[in-house]
């Protein structure tokens, strides 16, 4: 890297409104960064499993696991991060408790603290994220990328922003420097926060007012993904062609049934030319946007490995604008 170039992402965040695939999308860009020689780590927080059937593989803890080979020869692994085994980790770096952490979370001390201090539950997962981040081995990163499934729109600004959980929980010791640190990740160039959405109006105006939320707190932004886009171009097709296609399909063009398919029709037609609406909408919000393509069959490994090919342009030469 030249002494001018920006820093490269390398915490990518992927966050969406629940139903617009953004897990599926997380596990693409995963295989999509892990080039040759690249490891990537791909997250997931909240017990949420849902990265395992995606990869056909059982379900991840808080060990890293190796999960698949990358789009271009590199290494996936596969994470969950809990939110009680991330306060041992941080009380076995900080405290040195070691055996005594697990005594414990034998007797619910680590649940009882995370219950009447819940914002130090976001502290410790994006803490865990940090350490993923900046971890190196043998001289090397340990990972080229990390990158999270985020919780979905409408709480990731709250979860990512610590800096002001941090305020209310301690402004000094080892809380308070902890959270200051994971907040200078999360509000760098080094970290990316892509926001997934599907071609209809209310995910899509989730996501502009999600943005809007990451921007006003200083949050980058970077690539807007809009998710499951039919590829197929809306023709005119009106009932007496519905009837002669019936027809020669050897189905009797029962007028109800005819009426009922022109009816499907004309809603497939208007939503397919509403795509370029919405694209113009998140356009507006001046950052990248990706279109993915609906996969009829739905997500499986093969399916990953395809929209990870149309993500993999600019991956590692992209910055999110500040």
């Amino acid at each position: 890297m030249t002494a001018s170039a920006l820093p490269v992402p390398r915490l990518h965040i992927v966050t969406g409104k629940g139903g617009t695939g953004k897990t599926s999308v997380a596990a693409a860009l995963a295989l999509a960064l892990a080039g040759a020689g690249r490891r990537v780590l791909l997250v997931e927080v909240e017990g949420r499993q849902g990265i395992a059937p995606l990869f056909d593989a059982p379900s991840l803890g808080y060990e890293e696991r190796h999960l698949v080979a990358g789009l271009d020869g590199g290494e996936v692994f596969g994470q969950s991060v809990d939110a009680d085994e991330a306060l041992l980790d941080y009380l076995t770096m900080f405290y040195r408790l070691g055996s005594a952490g697990k005594a414990l979370q034998k007797f619910g001390a680590i649940d009882f603290a995370t219950t009447i201090a819940p914002g130090l539950r976001d502290i410790l997962l994006t803490g865990k994220l940090k350490e993923a981040v900046s971890r190196t081995e043998s001289g090397r990163m340990a990972y080229d990328a990390v990158v999270l499934d985020a919780p979905p729109t409408g709480r990731v600004v709250k979860f990512l922003n610590v800096t002001v959980e941090s305020g209310r929980l301690a402004k000094t010791g080892p809380i308070g420097k902890h959270s200051r640190s994971v907040a200078r990740l999360l509000h760098s160039s080094l970290t990316a926060v892509h926001v997934v959405t599907t071609p209809a109006a209310m995910p899509v105006q989730e996501s502009v007012d999600a943005c809007r939320e990451l921007m006003a707190a200083d949050l980058p932004v970077g690539r807007l993904v809009l998710n499951k886009v039919a590829g197929a171009k809306a023709v005119e097709v009106d009932a007496a062609a519905i009837a002669a296609g019936l027809a020669r399909a050897g189905v009797g063009p029962d007028a109800a049934l005819v009426a009922g398919l022109v009816e499907e029709y004309a809603a497939a037609k208007a939503e397919i030319e509403a795509v370029d609406g919405y694209r113009d909408r998140l356009e507006r919000l001046g950052r990248p946007v990706e279109e993915l393509p609906l996969l009829p069959e739905g997500v499986d490994l093969s399916g990953l490995y395809q929209l990870a090919r149309v993500l993999r342009p600019g991956v590692w030469g992209e910055r999110p604008h500040g």
